[in-house]
């Protein structure tokens, strides 16, 4: 018989995932045919998620550690119910979302570089039009960050729904939203619907001006649409947090493009992430065993 209060960390563990288990009333256990939750620490394995949930089929609960679950699609329509850490690293990517529209809008990327004085060139957040492709909570932490530049803000989003600061649409209108946006931020998750979403003929309808942010996935974005429109100019410049492929090669073209700003995935730093999601398992841990809704539930259909 399954004990709900007992929960395995795999494939490893640190002591902050199991201080939260136990802060939520939980005892941390070695899978087992009595434990019947299990915590998730490594998004780079997907196979052996999938393999340590077909032979534990006891288990009731699997949490994620990411937002994003592109990697464990084959695993998503077993019988267990999964969830995501999606809203709880939404303050830090938000924050950097921000901090690459600002830089690119003041040419950081040249600048940066510089050894001389140079052109005077500034584009101000104050008073743009922004786009936001997806609808989560990172997109709910940057609508209040930009709150204090007087934006107008359109979010394109899977499921319309009412989100303060902005004005919501569906996917059918990503085209027509293109044109006038001076910022375009990709916060979605990485599904078939939005797997290279961002191609050559997308770029082509964005204003020469605009900039491009993605902290979602890399593959979003194809990459090579991506370097063609930044050299012939048909974009003003790009910050991207994730790339495809990812880690980006040394000597990829994309390194040497012009009027890029490139950072590691780092939107959400390890550090971080840990502190993060160790409130995501006590607050769920919490709730498996009470009986309560659990939070960050993944819908198999959607994908997120």
């Amino acid at each position: 018989m399954v004990n709900r209060s007992k929960v395995a960390i795999a494939p490893h563990s640190n002591a902050a995932y199991e201080a939260a288990v136990l802060a939520a009333g939980g005892q941390v256990a070695p899978l087992g045919p009595d434990v019947a939750a299990m915590i998730w620490t490594d998004y780079s394995k997907p196979h052996e998620l999938d393999e340590t949930v077909r032979a534990n089929p006891q288990l009731e609960w699997v949490q994620l550690p990411f937002a994003g679950v592109d990697a464990f699609q084959q695993s998503l329509n077993l019988p267990v119910t999964f969830t995501s850490a999606k809203g709880s690293y939404r303050r830090p990517v938000a924050e950097h979302a921000l901090t690459l529209c600002l830089a690119l809008a003041r040419k950081i990327p040249e600048r940066v570089r510089a050894k001389t004085w140079g052109d005077k060139f500034a584009v101000s957040l104050y008073d743009s039009e922004i786009l936001i492709v997806g609808g989560g909570g990172i997109t709910e932490e940057l609508l209040n960050l930009l709150a204090a530049f007087n934006t107008t803000v359109n979010v394109v989003r899977k499921h319309v729904a009412p989100m303060t600061g902005a004005n919501v649409f569906g996917f059918e209108q990503l085209d027509s939203l293109l044109p006038s946006a001076d910022f375009v931020v990709l916060a979605s998750a990485l599904t078939d619907q939005t797997r290279g979403l961002f191609d050559d003929a997308r770029f082509a309808i964005m204003k020469p001006t605009a900039y491009l942010v993605n902290i979602a996935r890399g593959p979003i974005v194809d990459t090579d649409a991506l370097i063609r429109a930044l050299e012939n100019e048909t974009i003003a410049g790009a910050g991207v947090d994730v790339t495809d492929p990812e880690p980006l090669p040394d000597g990829h073209r994309l390194w040497s493009t012009k009027n890029v700003i490139i950072t590691p995935h780092t939107a959400d730093t390890p550090a971080q992430v840990v502190g993060l999601f160790s409130k995501r398992i006590d607050e769920n841990v919490r709730a498996f065993i009470a009986g309560r809704p659990l939070v960050g539930l993944v819908s198999p259909e959607l994908g997120y």
